[in-house]
């Protein structure tokens, strides 16, 4: 088998009969032997294993199920397990039943290319009745607009207002407690409003007559007395600008100075300036030649 050069090249083929050498062989996929071209097939080597990967499916005629068959199982007893299991009768009218347009005499049975949905009404309808006054559409369902919240304090409101002679529920109960929650503490963001209102209306008046009093004081004769600054005898009209006056001169004045000072040595030759002694000294030596002569 093979040539003195390739001596694996080549196998026999796997038919009794046959035993051809072939230089191109086929495994095949089930029994995994080698054959020829001739008896590739299944059908041609009659492979026992032909059906092992095939997938084989009956419908059931009881629920329109699908049942796979196991190659390695005997058919009755695959049936028999899906008769005990999964086999739905109800289940045969939802799935052979085609669905039809509903439009009122129309029988068209809806599939993929032909059904539409309406915008307003949200149902399937055929070519031909997809416009709304085809099939007589309703219009688009009615918004909740209202807050649930809302609705719920309206509906409490209109138990609490109609006479009720029956005891009390858990309901109505939670609903009144949960209402009197809201009302306190509506008050309260109310009283706390206007408690902050009444104390900025007064700071503010506070600010207005300070500073009346301060502008406008007088003396005896009625004319208006100067403010003088203690340092500079500059004199202002109120006592505000005097403030501001010895905040903005006198006190940043006597803030020390933080700048510290900085010794620069001079070079005698090139009047270049150095702060580290040790630089200029190694400046001399490199650029003069050592001698810090002029």
């Amino acid at each position: 088998m093979g040539t003195p050069e390739f001596p694996d090249l080549g196998k026999h083929c796997a038919v009794d009969d046959c035993k051809l050498i072939d230089f191109l062989p086929f495994t095949c996929d089930r029994c995994n032997h080698v054959y020829c071209l001739e008896h590739r097939g299944y059908s041609k080597h009659q492979c026992q294993k032909a059906d092992r990967l095939d997938v084989t499916v009956v419908i059931c005629p009881l629920c329109a199920k699908g049942v796979r068959l196991i190659p390695d199982q005997d058919p009755n007893i695959t049936w028999e397990n899906h008769v005990n299991t999964e086999c739905d009768p109800s289940n045969y009218e939802k799935a052979m039943k085609k669905k039809k347009c509903p439009a009122p005499g129309c029988r068209e049975v809806l599939v993929f290319s032909n059904t539409i949905k309406c915008r307003d009404c949200l149902v399937d309808h055929c070519l031909k009745h997809r416009f709304g006054p085809d099939h007589k559409c309703p219009g688009p369902k009615s918004l909740e607009t209202s807050f649930s919240f809302m609705n719920l304090l309206s509906r409490s409101r209109k138990e609490e207002s109609k006479p009720n002679p029956s005891p009390p529920t858990s309901s109505s109960k939670w609903a009144s407690g949960f209402r009197n929650v809201a009302s306190n503490l509506r008050a309260s963001a109310e009283a706390s409003m206007s408690k902050l209102g009444n104390e900025i209306n007064q700071a503010w008046q506070t600010t207005k007559d300070g500073m009346g009093q301060s502008s406008g004081r007088g003396n005896e004769n009625g004319q208006v007395e100067m403010e003088q600054c203690p340092q500079c005898n500059a004199k202002f009209s109120s006592v505000t600008s005097l403030v501001d006056h010895v905040q903005k001169v006198h006190e940043r004045s006597n803030i020390p100075s933080r700048v510290a000072k900085v010794t620069i040595d001079v070079c005698p030759k090139c009047s270049r300036g150095f702060r580290d002694p040790v630089a200029l000294v190694e400046h001399v030596e490199r650029d003069h030649g050592g001698s810090s002569r002029a």
